[in-house]
Order: C-alpha cells, then structure tokens, then sequence
C-alpha cells in the first residue's frame, strides 16, 4: 500500500498594494501546489473574474502563462510549486493582475505548518475589505469610484452606481463566502 505524502501548509498574507485602508487576505494553502493553482486561488479569494494577463515575480524571476507571439523569460507557472519560490517564513513575492489596471499583490509567507488532517485548504482564514471591482482603473480609478459612489451630489454617482450593479461595501468581507466558493472551484489540490 502506498504512503500519502504529508506537505505542509503554507500561510500567506497577500495585500494589494497601493490601496487605503488596505485590502488583504490570509489564506492557508498546500505547500507544493503549482503556482498556476496559486493563481486561481487568488481570484477566488480576492473576487477577482479571472478576466485579464497575470503573473509572479520572485526575486527577478517572472512565472506566468507563457505566450508563443511574445517570446520572453517567463517561465511556466504550471511547472513551478510554490514550495520552489518561496522557502522559509517572511520571503515574498509579488502578484500582478490585470496590467491594464496594475493590481499588485505582495504575497507573504507567514508561517509554515505541518500538515495535519483537521487542517483544511485551501481556505481563507482573515481578511479585510472588498476588492475593487475588475476594470475600474487602478488604484487611482477604485479611488475615483469610492468618491462618486459614496457622495449623492458627485456626478458621476449613479453612473457608477448602475455600472456596479446598484450597491457597493467597500469595507464588506466575509472569509465564509471565499470558502464556500474555494470549496466549490478548487479541486485537485
């Protein structure tokens, strides 16, 4: 019969940048997932539709979803584990989303925890605030969009109000929703 490898579990703290007060999410993950994986856990956990390019960057190194008609040094995120590019608590790298928009995250290992069985993951264990909305324009468009939403008289306020679907929280977040859908679209960890 055939051991069952025990990986430990990596905690992460991932912050969007740029953005005040800050957005982040505290997530626990499997250590050797592929940085592909990586990815779609972070849509999930930021809200994000998974709509635009992204990619890692870890000390210099891009990894990413390579492209044939543009030829460059990233490598294949498919092919890396996360245990690869991040060895030891406090190392970081960076996570970008949408370049058009510009969405970095730092992503943080916190702490690595031997695997246990009533350990569950990936999950989302903390966080704070809502994800801007895809396409808004950066950091400086979510800016302009807090404002138009949040004042009655801007004129702009039921424009973005319509655009976004009638309401917006910017301070709503709920680590019981970001589970329930990780549980539902993450399999194969």
């Amino acid at each position: 019969m055939a051991k069952t490898v025990a990986h430990p579990i990596y905690q992460l703290k991932v912050t969007l940048a740029g953005v005040q007060p800050p957005v982040w999410r505290r997530l626990r993950v499997p250590s050797h997932i592929n940085l592909k994986k990586l990815h779609q856990i972070l849509q999930v956990a930021f809200r994000w539709t998974d709509s635009h390019l992204h990619q890692f960057e870890v000390a210099g190194q891009t990894y990413g979803t390579p492209h044939s008609e543009y030829p460059n040094t990233t490598r294949n995120e498919a092919r890396v584990r996360l245990n690869e590019v991040l060895l030891e608590e406090k190392d970081f790298m960076v996570y970008e989303y949408d370049f058009g928009d510009g969405w970095e995250h730092k992503v943080v290992l916190e702490k690595i925890i031997p695997s246990a069985p009533d350990l569950s993951s990936p999950n989302c264990i903390a966080g704070a605030r809502a994800c801007p909305p895809e396409d808004c324009g950066g950091v400086g468009g979510y800016e302009e969009f807090l404002g138009a939403i949040g004042d009655p008289l801007h004129p702009e306020h039921e424009a973005m109000l319509e655009w976004i679907g009638g309401e917006f929280d910017p301070e709503y977040f709920d680590p019981d929703e970001v589970n329930d859908e990780l549980a539902a679209r993450i399999r194969g960890l």
